[in-house]
């Protein structure tokens, strides 16, 4: 247990042992009475994570009602000693995301309201900053461009289209047929005018890796700045920023078992940027609006638990993934890609099929019929018939791209949960 965990346990038990003491209320501990175990299994990871019991104790001090909520709760950028009490917590947990993400310097964490935040700020802050640093340079005029791939979550793509809308020139670098962005398809599209480079970590629909660290190298070589969505990566393979050379890099909460609603953004020192959101200047000026400190401990509690345990979690969740590639195939499923068995290529706990003339909204409501949450793609986009961009990018043509299913674990996935979940395809395929 860290000693952020430890500390905001102390402050718990004693804030909800005054609370019960005055309003007469049952002993904190039977207060908290677990909930039932739900009726469905889950796996539907790659959408969000459980809240992990990490994240809920750290969390537990701020969820006391009334004005002792205030003994860790008040506003962090007060002056007074409450303000300074919740600041000295958002602080240590900034140091404690940036020991795990491999940071050189707490200040390069900017906690943010969620991934999407932090890819749409990442994106026009830094493009906005490399132009007015061109302006500057007696270059205002020249057109720049921006590289991403087309394969990336919208909160990469939507920003990137305001740009062209601006007049940015913006180029979407096409995956090969297994997902991956190569970096012979970034050298080609490189040019003296190009800015910045943004390329997702791991995808989320097909779990495909991409070679971050290569092709950072060649964006900094061409004299751009390079961003990461690491949303999926984090928790999920080995991640150092500073390892990966980026300069700035995405990340979630909930997808790890943090709260939703958090997220932060890794901006290295030195890097240009401008802010996207303004305001009181909070986060140093680089992200206004007053911090969910709450969300922010929990982060940090989640990231700590989640890393520490990545390996080992790793290691028992590809033999999942392996074992229902398998088990799929065989039931008249199709992988989507080449996974092979123990391959570090692609995410540890994503599993995507095509199926045979059935279309993903009615394969995901059969599984729920059945007791199963799964997917037919990002959850961002489930609520659209449209097909995913993600998988026409790869090529992938005709009704096979309204056929998809992904199926993402976790922590909490058990292989009994596979197998059952085995047995219901084959009557979802049969049905």
């Amino acid at each position: 247990m860290t000693n952020l965990q430890s500390d905001s346990g102390r402050v718990a038990a004693e804030l909800a042992a005054d609370v019960a003491m005055a309003e007469g209320s049952p002993d904190a501990e039977d207060a908290r009475l677990p909930e039932p175990a739900p009726s469905f299994v889950y796996l539907d990871y790659a959408a969000t994570a459980p809240l992990s019991p990490e994240a809920s104790l750290a969390m537990e001090p701020f969820q006391v009602p009334g004005p002792a909520n205030l003994a860790v709760n008040a506003n962090a950028n007060s002056l007074y000693g409450a303000g300074r009490r919740a600041f000295d917590l958002m602080e240590g947990a900034r140091r404690q995301v940036a020991g795990v993400l491999g940071a050189r310097r707490p200040d390069e964490i900017v906690f943010t309201s969620g991934a999407t935040e932090a890819d749409d700020a990442a994106i026009i802050g830094l493009v906005e900053a490399a132009c007015q640093k061109r302006r500057l340079a007696g270059r205002g005029d020249a057109p720049v461009r921006v590289i991403t791939s087309a394969i990336e979550h919208d909160a990469v793509l939507a920003p990137c289209r305001r740009l062209e809308g601006a007049g940015i020139e913006v180029v979407y670098l096409r995956p090969n047929r297994q997902g991956f962005v190569e970096a012979r398809a970034l050298e080609e599209a490189l040019a003296e005018n190009t800015v910045l480079v943004s390329v997702q970590a791991a995808n989320s629909e097909v779990g495909a890796i991409q070679p971050i660290a290569e092709l950072s190298a060649l964006a900094h070589k061409a004299g751009a700045l390079f961003h990461t969505d690491a949303v999926q990566a984090l928790g999920k393979v080995p991640l150092n920023v500073g390892e990966l050379g980026v300069d700035a890099a995405s990340f979630s909460a909930h997808k790890i078992g943090g709260p939703k609603g958090v997220g932060a953004l890794y901006l290295k020192a030195r890097t240009p940027f401008s802010p996207y959101l303004l305001g009181g200047g909070q986060e140093s000026g680089r992200r206004s609006g007053t911090q969910n400190v709450a969300g922010i401990v929990g982060f940090a509690a989640a990231l700590s638990a989640t890393v520490a345990a990545a390996e080992d979690e790793a290691a028992r969740l590809r033999a999942l993934r392996d074992k229902l590639y398998a088990a799929l195939a065989e039931a008249g499923f199709t992988p989507t890609v080449e996974v092979e068995p123990q391959s570090r290529d692609f995410l540890p706990n994503i599993v995507h099929v095509l199926a045979d003339d059935m279309e993903s909204e009615t394969m995901v409501l059969r599984f729920d019929q059945l007791g199963f949450c799964v997917a037919g793609g990002s959850a961002c986009s489930s609520h659209s018939l449209e097909p995913s961009h993600v998988l026409r990018a790869m090529g992938i043509a005709g009704d096979a791209v309204y056929n998809a299913l992904r199926v993402s674990m976790g922590r909490y996935t058990t292989e009994s949960d596979i197998d059952a979940f085995v047995a219901a395809a084959a009557k979802v395929a049969n049905w």
